[in-house]
């Protein structure tokens, strides 16, 4: 038989002049989260880790809240990487529209700044390890590759050929193969991506500035006619 003590406990009231001791606040989850926050989370999870090895539970931990509250606004990892495609590229890709939209200058300045603000908005930020993961894993994983083909792909190739097919038909550029050239021209910005995510770590870095000078430069010039070469 334990017999319990009826003796309380004294408790110690503090002194004056001192201030009363708080009990530490333990951490608690986040009980929601705006969608922005998790996508944020997202990205940064799908450039670190690659897309077959981010979990949910990880997306949700990286935002500080319980897997169920993701579940409140995304019902697959596929689904929360669309979600990053629409907020973060989409708005770059719809920018330069406009842009093409308003231009009103040669159209060798045009194609110089939509390579330039693709780098600027896309490749040279966090974006640009979305790139790297499609070229990296769309082959295990269509139907993701499959969507940013149709959203990212399509309308940046529509970028650049309506970009060549004006200079074109302003005898500013040679008549060329408008695909082909498309091919050219995105092919280098590739490469400074996969470059900035793989091989930099080696001590062999790129300066990105440079890189782009040079590579405007000689697809320009290759373009333009003989009486429009710079």
């Amino acid at each position: 038989m334990v017999v319990q003590s009826s003796v309380e406990t004294p408790v110690s009231l503090p002194k004056d002049g001192e201030t009363p001791a708080v009990a530490p606040t333990p951490r608690r989850r986040r009980k929601d989260a705006r969608p922005s926050e998790l996508t944020a989370a997202a990205l940064d999870l799908f450039v670190e880790k690659g897309f077959a090895a981010t979990r949910l539970d990880d997306v949700a931990a990286r935002a500080g809240v319980s897997k169920g509250t993701l579940y409140l606004y995304f019902d697959s990892k596929e689904a929360l990487f669309k979600a990053v495609i629409e907020e973060g590229i989409v708005p770059a890709l719809a920018a330069a529209e406009q842009q093409l939209a308003e231009y009103q200058g040669p159209s060798a300045g045009l194609l110089q700044a939509l390579l330039n603000g693709w780098w600027q908005q896309i490749g040279n930020t966090h974006l640009g390890g979305v790139v790297k993961l499609i070229i990296s894993e769309s082959r295990n994983f269509p139907d993701v590759a499959q969507y940013y083909h149709d959203h990212v792909i399509v309308r940046g190739r529509s970028l650049l050929r309506a970009a060549l097919n004006r200079g074109i038909a302003t005898g500013e550029f040679r008549t060329m193969d408008v695909e082909s050239c498309i091919d050219v021209a995105i092919a280098p910005l590739l490469m400074l991506v996969i470059w900035r995510y793989s091989f930099c770590f080696c001590g062999n870095d790129i300066e990105p500035a440079a890189f782009l000078q040079t590579h405007v430069d000689l697809l320009v010039n290759g373009l333009l006619r003989k009486e429009h070469a710079q």
